[in-house]
């Protein structure tokens, strides 16, 4: 009798992808196109296991991170790896159809062709945009085993055309007045009171491995200036209404001016994009999050006080 209801020895369950070992990885997980097909194999290792099927799903959800039981399936599609009578040719008892015994190591294959994958991996501090393989053991008399591992994917884009000038309006009346030229386009200074006025005609796009190249030149110096400071700002944000959640980071900056500056004056900035941890600009993505990037001039005087404000710079990849 024992042996009829015992639920057995629970199975240890791995799932290991297709080429593993020549696909590109970000960190621990594997990186795929839009257009890959999702292959590879479930390796169930078990002395004892009854279940009565066993499946595999991909799936694609954006979940908080504040309520990961708050989630949001854009996609999914399911595989059948074994029915609960069909194992191993084990015959069943009528009157216990759910009941097949798997034993030592079994290893299934499974594939997702054609499936689709929308948008781009995001893993954020309010918000994750996660594709990953569900495999699942059904058991009737005990909980299910389950098994989950992530995967990346990243969405090339087509090269947009080129930008049109952009142009900031930065200035101290009567004290500082500045203009920023970068990547042939030009910011140009205005003079309004304290702090910067900043407008622009569109936003400037950069792939992730691009270069910021320009200068900074100061038109009218008439403060102590001690330093100043350029810096790439994430602002993401979350949810909507009292549930709505947004963090801003300070990714990268890098103190470009060390000194007064003079009248008449160039700094140079270069700024290299690549290996700084960027992702593409998010818009929206099913009405649940955005990912905004800003490009932030910051001056310091010798009093410590910050002048600064930000234009906002599109981020796209170029290739996976």
């Amino acid at each position: 009798m024992k042996n009829l209801f015992s639920f057995g020895t629970p199975a240890e369950l791995a799932i290991n992808f297709t080429g593993e070992d020549s696909r590109r990885k970000e960190g621990d997980l594997l990186i795929y196109a839009p257009t890959d097909d999702i292959s590879g194999t479930l390796r169930l290792t078990a002395k004892k296991l009854d279940h009565g099927g066993i499946k595999v799903e991909l799936i694609g959800v954006i979940q908080t991170t504040v309520d990961k039981s708050s989630q949001f399936e854009f996609t999914a599609s399911v595989r059948a790896l074994l029915q609960s009578d069909t194992l191993d040719g084990t015959e069943v008892h009528p009157a216990f159809v759910h009941r097949v015994v798997l034993t030592v190591v079994q290893e299934l294959p499974f594939a997702f062709v054609n499936v689709d994958k929308p948008h781009e991996s995001y893993y954020g501090k309010t918000v994750k945009l996660r594709y990953f393989v569900r495999a699942t053991v059904l058991r009737s008399y005990a909980p299910n085993l389950t098994k989950e591992q992530d995967f990346l994917v990243h969405s090339p884009e087509v090269a947009p055309e080129l930008n049109s000038t952009i142009k900031m309006e930065v200035g101290i009346e009567d004290c500082l007045h500045i203009e920023f030229e970068y990547n042939k386009s030009k910011y140009a200074r205005c003079s309004h009171v304290c702090p910067y006025t900043w407008k622009s005609s569109s936003v400037r796009r950069y792939h992730l491995d691009d270069v910021v190249v320009g200068k900074v030149y100061f038109l009218l110096v008439r403060i102590k200036i001690k330093h100043m400071e350029l810096a790439i700002v994430r602002r993401e944000a979350s949810g909507s209404g009292l549930d709505k959640l947004t963090d801003t980071e300070t990714v990268t900056k890098f103190e470009i001016m060390d000194g007064a500056p003079v009248k008449g004056e160039s700094i140079p900035v270069r700024l290299f994009l690549g290996g700084v941890g960027l992702t593409p600009t998010f818009k929206n993505v099913n009405n649940k999050f955005s990912v905004k990037y800003f490009l932030n001039l910051v001056l310091v005087d010798e009093e410590d006080r910050r002048y600064f404000k930000q234009q906002e710079i599109t981020l796209w990849r170029k290739q996976v």
